[in-house]
């Protein structure tokens, strides 16, 4: 760890995962760190301690195979860079199989403590409820989908974007031994197999005519969530409309979005076609937990359970999580936001975490390292270049910061959406064939790109590590 400091500190506004890693890569550099986060002075709708990095939805990081699975590929290039985000799940590690579950309690009061000890790094409690102070040069603002609704408009006035806030809808789950299989069957759309399909992948419940009509009477007359004022004018995404908000632009919007009938046939009624249909997809390893496909909801849980029991099949359904509704914030990065995560119109500014348009815990982290480690650079008047896009952190900050702008439509490029870490982003690779020289197909194929693409990843990550330390040496 590097001991000396500069006069002037780099300012991180939030404590969860990102602003934590921004914090403690930046110290780690030698760099002088205050870190404010308004809790406990001001408490979120989503947040129930005042510890650093709380873990406020699940406690998993995903996947942990560095292999073959992008998640698992970020969490060891995150172990590589010395992330106290990583650090911390590992000390407090849960058996999940080949995932990374974590301890909340012990995981965010590893990260306090670590935060609170570190010689470089002051904690600051209170809200910064407006524009960070001009005579702050260097500030790094991680502060979450759950960003105050005061900072959230100084944000909008210095990027310049209106729409910056949407809310999220999340679907209920349903126990698999509560659906009445008799009405419902497995089949994929149009017997499609995918990646790892077998073509009967999905639980299908049927709806008549009158049922579906029924069905949406209810979801137009069901007690819904109410909004804060400051809500009301928030969008939705349209890629994840709640299915009653769907209903309401029009009876037949649901019948021809996650409940459109094609391309499946009712085994025990092959000539009467389905007037709908739902479907459900497998939610765990275990198959005994299913999502129910396309049907976000605001509806209030009352509501949930009566209604969605309308459907045939699901008339005993048990219910492991209802659905939801929460306000998520996120920038139009790559309009805004530089390659080092800098805001064009204002670069003492730096985003990190969740509100760059990434998603999950460790995308988030991922993106405060990079942060971190820009702004202690720029401090040391030196310019760090971000990780090679064959890297899953150089995929992730490709992304947020124009990689999809290579991915256009008819009308010119596609919107900004935010996304979590997937091998879709990494830029394409051959992969040799065998020594026997047989030519690798299917499944096989698929597996043998991603280790290829792992290996690549961490050899190109490493050299990137190295530069800085050579740099320096010169």
């Amino acid at each position: 760890m590097a001991t000396h400091s500069n006069a002037q500190p780099v300012h991180i506004i939030g404590g969860g995962l990102a602003g934590s890693e921004a914090a403690w890569q930046a110290a780690e550099a030698g760099v002088s760190v205050i870190l404010h986060e308004m809790r406990p002075v001001r408490m979120t709708e989503a947040h129930k301690t005042e510890g650093l990095a709380e873990l406020v939805c699940s406690n998993s990081f995903r996947s942990d195979d560095a292999e073959s699975n992008a998640v698992g590929l970020l969490h060891e290039e995150m172990r590589r860079a010395n992330s106290l985000i990583m650090a911390a799940g590992d000390a407090h590690k849960l058996p999940a199989g080949g995932a990374l579950a974590v301890d909340r309690d012990g995981f965010s009061a590893l990260v306090t403590e670590k935060l609170h000890s570190h010689p470089l790094v002051e904690i600051l409690r209170g809200e910064v409820a407006g524009p960070p102070p001009a005579d702050w040069s260097s500030v790094i603002i991680a502060t979450g989908p759950l960003t105050s609704p005061a900072l959230a408009e100084a944000v909008r006035t210095l990027t310049g974007e209106d729409d910056l806030a949407f809310f999220d809808a999340i679907a209920p789950i349903i126990h698999k031994d509560s659906i009445n299989m008799e009405i419902c069957w497995f089949q994929s759309r149009y017997d499609k197999t995918g990646p790892g399909g077998t073509g009967a992948d999905y639980i299908n419940c049927p709806l008549d005519e009158e049922q579906y009509n029924a069905f949406i009477d209810a979801l137009l007359s069901g007690e819904k969530t109410e909004f804060h004022e400051w809500e009301k004018n928030t969008p939705y995404f349209e890629g994840c409309l709640p299915i009653e908000v769907m209903a309401e632009r029009g009876r037949e919007t649901p019948r021809h979005g996650p409940m459109k009938p094609v391309g499946l046939t009712n085994p025990r009624d092959r000539e009467t076609k389905p007037h709908a249909i739902v479907q459900l997809r497998q939610d765990n390893a275990l198959g005994t937990l299913w999502n129910m496909v396309g049907f976000q909801t605001k509806l209030k849980y009352g509501a949930q359970g009566e209604i969605f029991r309308m459907i045939p099949g699901l008339e005993n359904a048990a219910f492991a999580r209802l659905g939801g509704l929460h306000r998520n914030m996120f920038l139009n990065a790559p309009k805004v936001l530089d390659g080092s995560l800098a805001l064009r119109a204002e670069p003492r500014l730096r985003f990190a975490g969740q509100i760059t348009g990434v998603e999950g815990y460790v995308e988030s982290a991922a993106i405060g390292l990079l942060a971190g480690r820009f702004a202690a650079a720029e401090r040391q008047g030196r310019t760090a270049l971000p990780p090679p896009p064959t890297t899953a952190m150089g995929a992730l900050i490709s992304h947020i910061t124009g990689g999809h702008l290579a991915s256009e439509g008819a009308s010119g490029p596609r919107s900004f959406q935010p996304m979590n870490v997937n091998f879709g982003l990494f830029p394409p690779i051959e992969v040799p064939r065998p020594e026997d020289g047989k030519r690798l197909r299917g499944k096989e194929k698929g597996r043998a790109r991603k280790r290829a693409m792992s290996a690549r990843a961490l050899a190109d990550f490493d050299a990137w590590l190295a530069a800085p330390a050579r740099e320096a040496a010169e």
